[in-house]
């Protein structure tokens, strides 16, 4: 275990006790949510190792496109490059260190550091090192590089020097789903990022259940609230709206079997490193997009498809995002740990490169759901971590519809496992 240094410490042996004997099938300890020590365990085993989800192609359209990242001591700069290819690079100048890029996006020619002004090339080289010697051997100097990748016009990055091994046979399972709806060459319509006010995992364990959807006023009235629930345990007060879900189901796999849609789950959350789940979903009232009323939010199709009313493709990606991507937009959400008791969610909102705004869509209706969903979302977070903050808080037992957020934490285990055996 690299960050918790290489002697034995009083610290190391608690990080090991919690997680040596978590209980499958209830919430984790409140140290997990609270402590340094397993904070900082979180950055080696889970942020450092595995692919992250941090921005989407339609970011970096053009060569000298970037965006930096933030994930934990790290600064990740991605870019286009003047070949149009991705790449990625630690945000750390080669000559004494200083930043180079401040801002969170924007466009450059080459990469300049604003200390001493050396300057290196989109391709990470360095071109220019002002008053060096004449024997100074410039390409042993260029920008340390991070992994990067695209993955149906979503891209990730892995700080490790060796990444999950089993991402590209993720990716090549979930590229058919994203595909028909070209990301790649859509557009940013919005991008949001809020700041929660409480620990990274029970970021991503809100997201994984339904349980307390009621909470959620706006997305009801299209996400069907029998998320999670099985024919068997519907309850009854759920039954009129499980009846409609499974007449729009069985109505859009006819839809998504005429187009050439794949629509299947694969649900491989916990059993392999690159931990996913997708599937084509239906949704309420019109069902087509997430609006009060179901309809399209814009009237640009994403890629080529015929009609809007696809229900959403919803993808959960292990450990930091999940996707929402409808007919007529798509929204990406990312999730990046800023301290024990604090997150960074950011959300995108992605339309077709030619639609325009205020003619194909009204900004205020394509964000209005998910901006509110994200708010109560945060406040429900902030609650858990003040619950689980508490010396009175104990782990509970997880319901049979929060099966996902179960899966989430047996996977983060294992990681850390894996460290702890490093």
């Amino acid at each position: 275990m690299t960050l918790l240094g290489n002697t034995k410490s009083s610290e190391e042996h608690r990080v090991r006790d919690a997680v040596a004997r978590r209980a499958a099938g209830r919430s984790l300890e409140g140290p997990f949510y609270t402590d340094r020590e397993f904070f900082d365990l979180d950055l080696a085993a889970i942020f450092t190792r595995q692919w992250l989800f941090v921005a989407v192609d339609a970011e970096l359209p053009e060569p000298g496109d970037y965006t930096t990242v933030e994930i934990g001591p790290y600064s990740v700069i991605v870019l286009r490059d003047d070949e149009q290819n991705l790449r990625a690079f630690h945000n750390v100048c080669r000559h004494r260190g200083a930043r180079i890029l401040n801002a969170g996006n924007g466009s450059t020619g080459n990469l300049v550091c604003g200390y001493h002004k050396w300057t290196y090339g989109t391709d990470g080289t360095l071109l220019h090192a002002p008053s060096q010697p004449g024997d100074f051997d410039r390409s042993c100097s260029g920008l340390k590089t991070v992994h990067v990748r695209s993955v149906g016009g979503l891209v990730f990055v892995c700080l490790a020097e060796k990444p999950p091994a089993d991402f590209e046979e993720v990716a090549a399972r979930i590229e058919p789903y994203l595909l028909p709806h070209e990301l790649g060459r859509a557009k940013v319509a919005a991008r949001t990022d809020l700041v929660e006010d409480g620990n990274w995992k029970l970021v991503m364990e809100n997201n994984r259940e339904c349980y307390h959807c009621d909470g959620h006023p706006e997305l009801l009235r299209t996400f069907f609230p029998t998320y999670g629930y099985t024919e068997e345990n519907v309850p009854l007060r759920l039954r009129p709206a499980h009846e409609r879900y499974l007449r729009a189901d069985a109505e859009l796999r006819e839809t998504y079997e005429k187009l050439d849609l794949p629509y299947a789950l694969i649900e491989e959350l916990d059993n392999r490193a690159t931990g996913f789940r997708i599937q084509r979903d239906a949704l309420d009232l019109a069902g087509e997009s997430f609006t009060p009323d179901g309809k399209a939010a814009c009237r640009r199709l994403l890629g080529d498809l015929p009609t809007p009313r696809l229900g959403h493709l919803a993808l959960h990606l292990q450990p930091n995002s999940w996707f929402h991507v409808l007919g007529d937009h798509a929204i990406t959400f990312s999730v990046l740990p800023l301290a024990p008791d604090r997150t960074l969610l950011r959300t995108t909102w992605l339309v077709h490169q030619d639609a325009t705004e205020g003619v194909d869509y009204d900004p205020d209706t394509l964000l209005k759901v998910w901006t509110a969903t994200n708010e109560q979302d945060a406040s429900l977070v902030a609650r858990a971590q003040q619950g689980v903050s508490s010396p009175a808080y104990e782990p509970g037992p997880y319901a049979a519809t929060e099966y996902q957020v179960e899966a989430f934490c047996a996977w983060y285990i294992a990681r850390l496992r894996e460290e702890l055996r490093r």
